[in-house]
């Protein structure tokens, strides 16, 4: 057996119509499959028939909170990714404790990336892996794109 990649992952809503709307009009996914009677959605995320996401409407004591990335190419994540949740007016953070709301980079990946929540609080991300080698010594550094830059190397 050899894994090749993670195909789908799901999440409870409360609201499955508005979360529809939000991962259909305001991320663009493409809605693949809805059923009003089971209360759950599909998308294909990327090329159809490469990644899935599955909503499930539920109560919303039975949410618990899910974390996952969106892989997007790491030049729109430093240069767009912040106005297009601006756009949609999606508050978006960082780790970099500094004030900033840019990407940041988690250094030993290298991969730059910004978080974002969906309107049940789950937290998404956009990521982009950068080139550059793998730095398992720096675990736990975070630094903006600029400082990436000199240091990359």
């Amino acid at each position: 057996m050899k894994i090749k990649g993670l195909y789908e992952t799901h999440l409870f809503v409360e609201n499955l119509q508005r979360s529809v709307d939000f991962y259909k009009d305001t991320l663009g996914l493409k809605l693949c499959r809805f059923s009003k009677e089971r209360k759950i959605a599909f998308f294909w995320i990327g090329e159809e028939k490469q990644f899935m996401l599955g909503l499930w409407e539920k109560p919303k004591e039975e949410i618990d909170i899910r974390h996952f990335a969106f892989e997007c190419d790491p030049l729109w994540v430093q240069n767009e990714s912040l106005d297009f949740l601006k756009s949609q007016n999606i508050k978006s953070w960082n780790f970099l404790n500094d004030g900033s709301e840019g990407p940041m980079v988690f250094v030993w990946m290298p991969a730059i990336a910004i978080y974002f929540s969906d309107p049940d609080g789950h937290e998404l991300e956009f990521i982009g892996v950068l080139e550059g080698k793998t730095k398992s010594n720096e675990e736990n550094r975070i630094v903006t794109y600029d400082e990436w830059l000199k240091i990359k190397d």
